[in-house]
């Protein structure tokens, strides 16, 4: 095994400072890093890109500490968020793009936690407090022992400064602004910084060797790590909610509508047998159709159905092929991001047989089935 490398691996917004904070901040405790690896949007990039250069902030630290050779971080180690089409990403404003958020961290992640020799410092002190919040769940499923992740300190009235990167050896003076926006100038000796120490928990140890060939989905490492394979689904259809072993998520009234009529037939089939590998209770289009009315009695028994109705409308009221189709992609699409895909394989709405003869059911044992 080769020397140890440490690495600072980041979620950036528009303000770069945070960088120079947690470097000075790594320093005081003796512990310089090697490399600096960033994940941010576009705007946050070109923020770094002027952070980086020969005469930004980034290198007048170095230089003043005597590190401008010790510290790579060429712009290919800034890790730009794109959408599904390839796009970049301008901001973190919608489940979309949180969800692409979430990959982004987890892939760059498991590169960095690929090499034994790396030592990952995980700052999660930039950014929106979503990237933060995906960052720390990539260094959860991915992170090893001697990983640790940081949030770092300031004290408030130099935080809020574009002036102030961090303190200078010779401390000189900065124009801050106080919480009536007018300005004043304060010596760069009163700012405070610390670094803490967030404790987290890796569980990379319980996740299969085969698993650890490629990054892989949140919710497809989770469901092999926490899940019970004897787990209940537990369906409390006023609160749209849903659980599976020690995870749940939520439907949209109409889906839980839909999903819960799908799951009561399940429950009523009168087989006389273990039902998870049976079929009997699958049900083909016309049928799902004809039950509009058991549908909208269970849509209606969910407080607030009627609100969604008054702002939007709602095709659970005259369900027809095209809004099940839609509904029950929907409802793959959530259920595979909250569990991932062999958990759907089990509680999901799958198809069985060939257009035209075409029946969807739901694969679990009637017996795992609980409503609350």
């Amino acid at each position: 095994m080769g020397s140890m490398k440490r690495i600072l691996l980041g979620v950036c917004g528009l303000n770069p400072q945070v960088i120079t904070e947690t470097l000075y901040a790594l320093l005081l405790q003796g512990r310089s890093v090697h490399e600096i690896h960033m994940i941010t949007t576009y705007p946050g990039y070109e923020k770094l890109l002027s952070f980086i250069a020969p005469s930004g902030p980034l290198m007048r630290f170095l230089e003043e500490y005597n590190l401008p050779h010790r510290v790579s971080f060429p712009p290919e180690n800034i890790y730009i968020l794109r959408d599904e089409s390839g796009e970049y990403v301008e901001d973190v404003e919608d489940e979309v793009t949180n969800y692409r958020l979430i990959e982004l961290c987890l892939e760059v992640t498991f590169k960095l936690c690929s090499h034994p020799e790396n030592i990952i410092y995980f700052l999660v002190a930039g950014g929106r407090k979503t990237m933060s919040s995906c960052l720390s769940l990539a260094a959860q499923l991915y992170g090893r022992p001697q990983d640790r992740i940081y949030h770092v300190l300031v004290s408030r009235e130099f935080e809020s400064s574009k002036n102030f990167w961090y303190p200078p050896k010779r401390s000189r003076s900065v124009l801050l602004y106080d919480d009536r926006g007018n300005p004043y100038k304060k010596e760069t000796k009163y700012a405070k910084i610390q670094l803490v120490s967030i404790p987290f928990f890796p569980v990379r140890h319980w996740i299969s060797e085969e698993q650890l060939k490629g990054p892989l989905p949140p919710s497809e490492i989770i469901s092999h790590v926490i899940m019970d394979k004897d787990s209940h689904l537990i369906v409390d259809i006023k609160n749209c909610r849903i659980c599976f072993g020690s995870m749940e998520t939520d439907l949209h009234p109409a889906y839980m509508a839909l999903y819960a009529w799908f799951l009561k037939n399940k429950k009523r089939c009168m087989k006389d047998r273990p039902c998870g590998g049976c079929i009997e209770c699958f049900v083909d289009a016309s049928t799902i159709l004809s039950s509009q009315s058991e549908i909208m009695y269970i849509y209606n028994s969910i407080p607030g159905s009627r609100d969604i109705d008054s702002l939007s409308g709602s095709g659970i009221k005259s369900l027809t092929r095209e809004n099940f189709n839609s509904y029950k992609s929907k409802i793959k699409s959530i259920l595979i991001k909250s569990f991932g895909l062999s958990v759907y394989e089990k509680i999901g709405i799958v198809s069985v047989g060939r257009k035209p003869d075409t029946r969807f059911g739901i694969r679990i044992d009637r017996s795992r089935i609980r409503f609350i």
